[in-house]
């Protein structure tokens, strides 16, 4: 499916962005998506569950093992959303590590709080909202940085990389868990009959809200193909940056290292 941009007439001079499809202007794409997270909160992990049919977990759980996280490191993660991560990094740096858990909206951010409260993670746990683009955080911090599913939300990716960056130790890495282009052929089509016709309608039927998850397949097609994203990376100071697809290219993790 091609994409089918919308060029709005109201952001005639404006300096506009993707949300989706449409153009918008950059200063409202933030709230945008703030309201499409605002929105799918509460059925958040049934849909990931639902919509990937539970692939998303085996995604996650190579993204852990990929990390390598040890005791006692200081782990971010970034659009932390409901925890997933974080309560597996949590387990895994011990009582002398720390993970935070950092998400821009406040409505992901306190579903991921508690879920994580009720399974018993608090010693080593903190949270924090905050945006990728300019983190609340000190230079040469974290041993690993984490952002699954977030990237193609924000707003100015270059900036966000850049900041994920300065944040990161001398040697630690980043990981970017995201959707990306399909490699395996002929599974385009069928990729985009799911994405266009059955999340919005899933969407629809679990939280009401049908459009967030056809932003949800807009999106995906709008971000940065597995090569152009390795680039960017590499322009914003990564080093040793590489990528592995996952089920055909559906989705992808991509890896760089603060030299």
């Amino acid at each position: 499916m091609k994409d089918e941009r919308i060029h709005d007439p109201s952001t005639h001079g404006k300096r506009t962005t993707d949300f989706g499809f449409r153009q918008v202007p950059v200063e409202e794409k933030a709230a945008r998506v703030a309201e499409v997270f605002h929105s799918v909160a509460d059925r958040y992990d049934l849909m990931n569950d639902l919509m990937s049919l539970g692939i998303h977990r085996l995604w996650k759980r190579y993204v852990v093992e990929l990390a390598g996280v040890r005791p006692g490191w200081r782990v971010l993660d970034l659009a932390g959303g409901t925890g997933d991560l974080a309560s597996k990094f949590a387990r895994r740096v011990g009582d002398r590590g720390e993970v935070v858990l950092c998400d821009i909206n406040a409505s992901m951010l306190a579903r991921g709080r508690a879920r994580l409260t009720d399974e018993g993670l608090v010693g080593n746990l903190r949270y924090a909202q905050g945006d990728a683009q300019c983190l609340p955080f000190p230079d040469n911090h974290f041993d690993l940085v984490t952002i699954a599913f977030g990237l193609r939300n924000v707003t100015d990716k270059d900036a966000a990389l850049r900041s994920i960056l300065r944040v990161l130790k001398p040697g630690g890495r980043l990981l970017v868990l995201e959707f990306s282009k399909p490699v395996l052929p002929g599974l385009k089509p069928f990729y985009d009959l799911y994405s266009f016709k059955a999340l919005p309608l899933m969407g629809k039927l679990v939280t009401g809200d049908a459009e967030s998850y056809r932003y949800l397949a807009e999106s995906i097609r709008m971000h940065p193909d597995q090569e152009t994203l390795r680039t960017m990376m590499e322009n914003a100071g990564y080093g040793r940056c590489e990528f592995f697809n996952l089920t055909g290219g559906i989705v992808a993790v991509h890896r760089g290292f603060k030299l």
